[in-house]
C-alpha cells in the first residue's frame, strides 16, 4: 500500500467513476484500475461494488477511505509544512554561547530576525568548554567560541574580532594614562572571571614572564558582576573588550592599553561539518557573512577549517 494507491482510490471514490478519476489524475483507466486492483490485493478485501457504475464503496472501502483521506491530508500538510520552512515562515535556530561571546551574536540577531520574524531563535548558555560538544551532540545547532576548537568534526569561521581589555574606575590613578607596562599592575587588585579559560591562562603567563606579580584578590561569576565592582573602584579587570564598549562610551569605565598585554581574541561560529544545515542555520550564517561586507572593522567571515 502506497500513497499513489490511495491517492487513486481516494479519487475513484470522490468521482464516482474510474474513468473520471483517471482523467483527474492524468493515467490511463487501465493504469487506475491496475492500482485499485492491487490495493484490494494488499488489503484483501474488495473496495468497490462492481454491481454498481457509480463507485459505491463496500464496507471495507468505507472504511479504508477515512484513513486514506487522513494519510492524503497529513502528506498535504507536511508538503506546506516543507515550503514554510523553505521560506522561512516557520523554523527555530539554536546557538550555544557563554556570557562573553553573546554579545557578538545581540546585533546579529537583530538582523536576522529583522529579516526572518517568524524563525525562533534560541541562545543556549554554556561554558565556553563544552560549546563544541554542545554542537556535536546536536544540542545546538551553531555555537559561538573564542576559541580554535580541536574537534576535527567541527567547522569553524572567524566571525569577530576582539582583544584583551585593561578597565579601571575613572577615578583610579591608571585612569589618565595612555599606555601602562606590565609592571605597573603589580600592586593592583584584580578582579577577575571565576572561570578558568584560554586567555587567562595567557595572562598569567605574561605576568609570570615579566616578573610581576597577579593578585587575583575577588573573583566573581559574571562580567557583568566585574564591571560592577570595577566601575565603583573595588579593582582592575582584564575583560574581552566587546563587554565593556557601553561603559567606556558612557564614562563609567576607563580602558587603559597594556604593552605586554595586546592579546587578540577571534570569536568564531561553529557547527558540525557533515552536517545538513537547517534552512535557519544557513540563512543566520548569510547574515553573518553580510554583517562582515557591510559593517567591516571588527567584523570578519573567514573560513578557519
Amino acid at each position: 500500500m502506497d500513497l499513489f494507491q490511495l491517492e487513486v482510490f481516494v479519487t475513484v471514490a470522490r468521482e464516482g467513476s474510474f474513468s473520471r478519476a483517471a482523467e483527474k489524475l492524468y493515467r490511463t483507466q487501465p493504469a487506475v484500475s491496475q492500482a485499485i486492483r492491487k490495493l484490494e490485493r494488499e488489503v484483501g478485501e474488495s473496495l468497490f461494488d462492481r454491481s454498481s457504475r457509480d463507485g459505491t464503496l463496500t464496507d471495507a472501502g468505507q472504511m479504508l477511505h477515512e484513513y486514506a483521506q487522513n494519510l492524503l491530508n497529513l502528506r498535504a500538510e507536511a508538503h506546506v509544512a516543507l515550503r514554510e520552512l523553505r521560506e522561512m515562515h516557520k523554523g527555530k535556530l539554536a546557538i550555544a554561547a557563554n556570557e562573553f561571546t553573546c554579545l557578538y551574536l545581540l546585533p546579529a540577531l537583530a538582523e536576522f530576525r529583522r529579516i526572518y520574524p517568524m524563525v525562533k531563535v534560541t541562545v543556549l548558555r554554556s561554558l565556553a568548554s563544552r560549546i563544541p560538544a554542545d554542537v556535536l551532540k546536536h544540542a545546538a545547532e551553531l555555537g559561538v567560541l573564542s576559541f580554535n576548537p580541536e574537534e576535527t568534526a567541527l567547522k569553524s569561521i572567524v566571525v569577530y574580532r576582539d582583544e584583551l581589555a585593561f578597565v579601571v574606575n575613572p577615578k583610579h590613578p591608571l585612569a589618565t594614562s595612555k599606555q601602562v607596562s606590565i609592571r605597573q599592575l603589580g600592586a593592583e587588585s584584580f578582579v577577575a572571571h571565576i572561570v578558568q579559560s584560554p586567555y587567562r591562562a595567557k595572562v598569567l603567563e605574561a605576568f609570570k614572564r615579566h616578573k610581576t606579580p597577579l593578585n587575583l584578590d575577588v573573583e566573581l561569576p559574571t562580567i557583568e558582576a566585574i564591571k560592577l565592582f570595577v566601575s565603583r573602584g573595588s579593582g582592575v579587570a582584564l575583560v574581552p573588550g566587546i563587554c565593556v564598549e557601553d561603559e567606556v562610551a558612557a564614562g563609567e569605565l576607563v580602558r587603559v592599553p597594556v604593552r605586554e598585554l595586546q592579546m587578540e581574541r577571534k570569536l568564531r561560529l561553529v557547527y558540525r561539518k557533515n552536517a545538513s544545515l537547517s534552512h535557519a542555520a544557513r540563512a543566520f550564517l548569510k547574515v553573518a557573512e553580510s554583517m562582515a561586507s557591510e559593517v567591516k572593522g571588527r567584523y570578519l567571515y573567514q573560513l578557519e577549517r
